[in-house]
């Protein structure tokens, strides 16, 4: 498994380096893996928080030292508990600056547990007061082992809670009092759609594709169920479902609570899917009539490149609403609002305005049945060369040309059926300059919709000759040169051209031309010439549409 790193052995090194120096306030402890606040006189009199564990989760922990978070979190190998003495060396650090006590953050695995509860008896022996919390958030099985129920991304909002209360001068029994309460009021539970891949290692565990882990641990730890991957609404019903099951005695019971939601990218997945995601959270919780509070969404903590997400959820009260959005430093940390997501008006009602005439403000004509057929054989030769122009458009674009000629299709084939078809030409073409300025989407769209609204003015019911058509298509293309498309290889030359050699009947070969072109604009003008052996998708899909066009039109006479 490839990963952009200079050496196994160097990479965290290098990693806290680089958080260090990109972050104002923070600073290495010399000797060890642990990151420091800067202004560690700002701890005197007031309790010190210490987390960490291993690396490969970033940002945790490095990303939530700051005032109102940590104040130190010290970082052992990739998913590897940190050593004692590096521990030991971050709470004496603290103690020195004036720390009131230290508290350590701890998930509970095993490794952790055992090295920071060393660190701790040993910084205790040096008169030092230190305390613990371990947090087992961790709903994915019925019945936990002997070892209990992991420690997830609940860690990260304990960081929260308790470095608000830590900065407000509270005192450390206090602290580890509250956080032992909140943590009866939070679950965690994840699904990963791919493993990840420690550095210099196999991947951590083998999910054929097409198949997602239900409750695995965030070092790539087998889940309790295996199944085909399915839709996120199902699959984080599924999760919510499992979180909340009473007959679970890791379950986290959830009536009609207000609840503060994390939804946490375990490493690769887009923030188009983390935004499916948190929508399918919010939906489904207000769906069993749960107040949604508070939503953070976002990579916060991770297993390095598992494509995956977890879902955490705490109860939250007043008291915690507070602490949760009392500001910090930590860089980490996102920029929320305050608001309670439920009840929050979310969508705004657009101005009235349309880009297509209505429908009352035209009748039919002797050209509407023409045009009418026009139409259809042309949206039935799109959606025809879907697969076609996709191909074509792989090769130097997106690969969807296809597809979104195939959605302005749609778009009039549906229009078709509940609208009358203007007599004059000149409305024709404002109607589909909306369509496609609707459906379609793109550069595309946009293109066929200005040539379609600057054209739509020069043919009327009583002017459509030649001529007339000639002045449109001039206008048109005029239109688009001026927003600045004059240099491309797509909709706009291509259109000249294609409709140019379509006065000889030549429109296929005009498009095949463009094979020599080179591109100015879009997606192909960033692509060597020499890879460019195919024609211009856009151009295929003007040529074939203007071919439907002249074949309807032969067949009238």
């Amino acid at each position: 498994m490839y990963k952009l790193i200079n050496s196994v052995d160097s990479c965290v090194d290098e990693a806290l380096y680089g958080l260090v120096r990109a972050s104002e306030g923070l600073s290495l402890l010399k000797g060890h893996r642990v990151v420091i606040r800067s202004d560690l006189d700002n701890l005197r009199g007031k309790v010190a928080l210490l987390s960490g564990g291993g690396s490969g989760h970033e940002p945790a922990h490095g990303g939530y030292v700051g005032a109102g978070m940590l104040s130190a979190a010290v970082a052992g190998g990739v998913f590897a508990s940190p050593p004692p003495a590096s521990i030991l060396a971050a709470i004496l650090c603290l103690h020195n600056a004036g720390a009131a006590g230290v508290l350590l953050i701890v998930k509970n695995y095993t490794g952790d547990r055992l090295n920071f509860g060393l660190a701790a008896e040993q910084a205790r022996n040096h008169g030092i007061t230190v305390d613990m919390v371990i947090v087992a958030d961790d709903c994915a099985f019925d019945r936990p082992s002997k070892a209990g129920r992991r420690g997830l991304c609940g860690t990260v909002l304990i960081h929260k809670l308790a470095g608000a209360l830590a900065e407000e001068g509270c005192p450390l029994d206090q602290i580890v009092l509250k956080m032992t309460e909140v943590l009866k009021r939070i679950g965690t539970l994840g699904v990963g759609l791919s493993p990840c891949s420690v550095p210099g290692c196999l991947p951590s565990f083998d999910l054929p594709p097409g198949d997602m882990e239900l409750g695995l641990g965030i070092h790539g730890e087998p889940g309790i169920k295996r199944s085909k991957v399915a839709s996120a609404d199902e699959v984080v019903k599924l999760m919510i479902d499992q979180m909340t099951n009473p007959d679970s005695q890791s379950h986290l019971p959830l009536k009609s609570d207000s609840v503060v939601v994390c939804v946490n990218n375990l490493g690769a997945l887009s923030c188009l899917e983390m935004g499916v995601v948190t929508r399918a959270a919010i939906i489904c919780l207000e769906n069993q009539g749960v107040v949604v509070a508070r939503v953070m969404s976002g990579s916060f903590m991770t297993s390095l490149e598992m494509a995956g997400v977890s879902l955490t959820l705490v109860r939250a009260n007043q008291e915690t609403l507070r602490l949760f959005d009392a500001r910090t430093t930590a860089l980490a940390w996102p920029h929320l609002s305050n608001v309670c997501v439920t009840g929050c008006r979310y969508i705004s009602d657009p101005p009235a305005m349309s880009t297509r005439p209505q429908d009352d403000s035209y009748s039919e004509g002797p050209l509407s049945h023409v045009m009418r057929k026009t139409l259809e054989r042309v949206c039935f030769t799109l959606l025809e060369k879907q697969e076609e122009l996709n191909s074509l458009d792989r090769a130097a674009g997106d690969g969807d040309c296809g597809n979104t000629h195939a959605q302005a299709a749609r778009a009039i084939q549906e229009w078709l059926q509940d609208h009358r078809v203007p007599g004059c030409p000149g409305k024709l073409l404002s109607v589909l300059a909306g369509l496609v300025q609707e459906k379609m989407g793109g550069s595309s769209g946009a293109l066929y919709s200005l040539f379609l609204t600057a054209a739509a003015g020069h043919v009327t019911e009583e002017q459509s000759s030649a001529a007339a058509w000639a002045s449109a298509i001039h206008a048109g293309t005029e239109a688009m040169r001026r927003c600045g498309a004059s240099a491309c290889v797509g909709v706009l030359f291509i259109c000249l051209w294609a409709i140019m050699c379509l006065l000889t009947k030549r429109a296929t070969l005009g498009a095949e031309g463009t094979c020599n072109l080179t591109a100015q604009a879009g997606r192909a003008s960033y692509i060597a010439a020499e890879r460019l052996t195919l024609p211009d998708p856009g151009a295929v899909a003007v040529a074939a549409t203007l071919r439907a066009v002249l074949e309807v039109l032969e067949g009238q006479k």
